[in-house]
């Protein structure tokens, strides 16, 4: 099937009801940092979380439209399960997931509370979408792919309308890249309506497959994925998704993990937005440089924000101590009473917060009569944790920063 302009515009008709229409506001953090105008598309707050419910809506009120209401059944373990639940309960049509044994409990969770009767089967993707197209067949149910299919390409294409009626002077849009359906979606939407706008994909590089299609010509998988950006770690992009993009897109660029990562902090203090690792990967790629020749008003599509709350704890401790905000120091002390007293005194007097203090004397590897501790500071910066380090030096403490 041939998608169009009209598709999309006719899919934005359908949805009206079923989603909210996202703010697209300027960022003024990182408009600074580029020397641009930047812009953020904040589909994070979207119903459900994520872009995904306006592909899977716009599919399933096709099926209803069509008639085919016995039930739908989907493979995900986040945001399309959620997106499928919710505007399948709207229409009340019975709605099945498929998800990995291993799946997160808070989108377990979230799925069924959604409407869906949730199943657990294997422990990938590839096990629950073949036990679901096995399903599918088994009880006459239609199988809701998350990105390769004509009516949820459309769906997602409609942010790209959405784009450019709120920013009618936009030169750059910056669109993260998984199976390929947002930035179908997205490249379709902009590009017929108008061609001068630059679209950029961006994909993590431990899950690169769209990259590397793109750049050998041939549609392709990449034999593993490794990325916190779990919404967009897919081993094979789409055959009609990467047909689209391959005659659209401007630009793709890839992201490191320790990059999604600080965009993720980035968003979460500066901007007080909570975003997942795939929403991230657009301001990564500006904040570190990856897209060339940015000039004029940027759009960067903050796709999702359904992060898992134990990866925002280690991504804000990591974060922590590679900013210099958290600093571990190590000193070996005289085991006799006011030396401990003495060493704070000293922190103290350099401003620094002390979070958490370890004595250890029992240690093999402590001179007798001698006492390791361990310092967990709070620090400016990591300029600050030096200086500690070296007043701490010149008053002849055996010390040093340890990880």
């Amino acid at each position: 099937m041939k998608l169009t302009l009209q598709d999309i515009q006719r899919a934005e008709r359908n949805i009206k009801g079923f989603i909210r229409k996202t703010p697209l506001e300027k960022s003024h953090t990182i408009t600074e940092m580029i020397g641009q105008p930047v812009y953020f598309k904040y589909e994070n707050l979207q119903k459900t979380g994520s872009f995904k419910l306006r592909g899977a809506a716009n599919k399933i009120i096709n099926l209803w439209e069509e008639g085919k209401t016995k039930g739908v059944i989907a493979a995900s373990a986040g945001n399309h399960a959620q997106g499928v639940a919710f505007a399948a309960t709207r229409l009340g049509i019975k709605a099945k997931i498929l998800m990995p044994k291993g799946a997160p409990i808070t989108k377990i969770s979230a799925t069924e509370g959604y409407g869906a009767e949730v199943i657990l089967e294997g422990n990938t993707y590839d096990d629950c979408y073949n036990y679901a197209i096995y399903l599918a067949e088994k009880e006459n149910l239609t199988y809701v792919h998350a990105f390769d299919d004509p009516q949820v390409i459309a769906g997602q294409g409609t942010i790209g309308l959405e784009i450019l009626e709120q920013l009618p002077s936009v030169k750059n849009v910056i669109v993260p890249i998984g199976g390929g359906g947002l930035m179908a979606g997205v490249l379709l939407a902009i590009k017929e309506s108008n061609p001068n706008v630059r679209v950029i994909g961006v994909q993590a590089s431990g899950a690169a497959a769209m990259v590397q299609s793109i750049k050998s010509g041939l549609l392709s998988a990449t034999a593993h994925v490794n990325t916190i950006a779990d919404g967009i770690a897919v081993k094979k992009p789409g055959e009609l998704t990467y047909s689209i993009i391959k005659n659209y897109i401007d630009d793709i660029v890839t992201v490191e993990e320790e990059e999604i990562s600080r965009a993720i902090l980035l968003l979460l203090e500066r901007s007080k937005t909570v975003v997942e690792g795939a929403g991230a990967t657009t301001v990564a790629s500006l904040i570190y440089s990856k897209v060339p020749d940015i000039k004029g008003e940027t759009v960067t599509v903050l796709s999702g924000g359904n992060i898992d709350p134990t990866t925002i704890s280690t991504l804000i401790e990591r974060g922590m101590v590679k900013a210099g905000r958290k600093t571990f120091i190590e000193v070996v002390l005289q085991d006799c009473p006011g030396q401990l007293q003495k060493l704070l005194e000293v922190i103290a007097a350099n401003e620094a917060n002390v979070i958490a203090v370890n004595h250890d004397r029992l240690s093999p590897h402590i001179p007798i009569k001698h006492a390791k501790v361990n310092l967990t500071l709070e620090t400016r910066d990591l300029n600050h944790g030096k200086k500690i380090l070296e007043k701490l030096k010149s008053l002849n403490y055996d010390c040093k920063i340890s990880e």
